[in-house]
């Protein structure tokens, strides 16, 4: 029969057994140990993560004849802005498909060899004939201010003479931050013409604001777009002549018949107006 003293004995040492287990299996388990430093790297031995990769063009950020594409972009917008064709910036920019841009893509907004403008000097693309048509800001002629009985068109246009390209009254004047062109009456079905020679670099209902929208390239330096049409009678890269008529005026995205009439010098709306004979 067991005493006291064996059973607290034997008590005593299953009690120390079992302390001694739990020490010995708690030194095998390592504490966490914070990482302050060092947060997020990856484990010992583990690959790095890749650096995000480069947006095309990158390189070319802030130089003069190249864009960072902003939100909200598509390439017929840059092109509108740039004076250029769609066409031709996504071949520029090897695009594959000119749908996909991203916000910071770089672009060059300027044909490949042209000479752009520098400090204190404004310089155009280089002509089809491979001249330079670059002139210092000193060099360039100061523009000629019509008197009241002298057309508009005294204004220079490159000798391309722009016409009227519809003949409703005038329902708003060029604003730089409102409109940046002229709005010009209407009936559904009047003929919008061609307002000088040129060609078609877009035709179109894909610059959201325009509706259906035609831009004809006359130069290296002017673009004109007529918007809002019913019904486009001309094609891209078709070739139209001073007068012809290239689409019959409409509402499309607006609220009114009319034809919205925009002159572009390099991209930047002007003043119609300043070029149009006086009527």
């Amino acid at each position: 029969m067991m005493t006291f003293n064996s059973a607290r004995s034997v008590v005593l040492t299953a009690c120390a057994v079992a302390v001694l287990a739990a020490c010995s299996s708690s030194s095998r388990i390592p504490a966490p140990v914070e990482d302050r430093l060092g947060a997020g790297r990856p484990p010992a031995g583990a690959a790095a993560p890749l650096a995000a990769k480069p947006l095309p063009g990158a390189e070319n950020a802030g130089k003069p004849g190249y864009y960072t594409v902003q939100r909200g972009d598509t390439l017929m917008r840059i092109g509108l802005d740039s004076g250029q064709s769609w066409r031709d910036l996504a071949r520029w920019n090897s695009l594959s498909n000119p749908d996909v841009i991203e916000v910071g893509q770089v672009l060059r907004v300027v044909p490949p060899g042209a000479a752009v403008e520098t400090s204190g000097v404004v310089v155009r693309p280089v002509a089809p004939s491979g001249e330079s048509t670059a002139t210092t800001a000193a060099a360039k002629p100061a523009a000629v201010v019509p008197s009241p009985a002298t057309p508009s068109s005294a204004i220079n246009d490159e000798g391309l003479g722009f016409i009227w390209p519809a003949n409703g009254s005038l329902l708003a004047g060029f604003d730089e931050s409102k409109n940046k062109g002229l709005d010009i009456a209407g009936k559904a079905g009047d003929p919008v013409l061609a307002s000088a020679d040129g060609q078609v670099v877009y035709a179109g209902a894909g610059l959201r604001g325009y509706g259906n929208l035609i831009i004809l390239k006359h130069n290296n330096t002017f673009l004109t777009a007529y918007a809002h049409n019913q019904e486009l009678l001309v094609k891209e890269d078709q070739k139209v002549r001073k007068g012809q008529k290239i689409a019959e005026m409409g509402k499309s995205d607006a609220d009114r018949v009319k034809l919205h009439f925009e002159v572009r010098r390099q991209g930047k709306p002007v003043d119609p107006a300043k070029f149009l004979p006086a009527r």
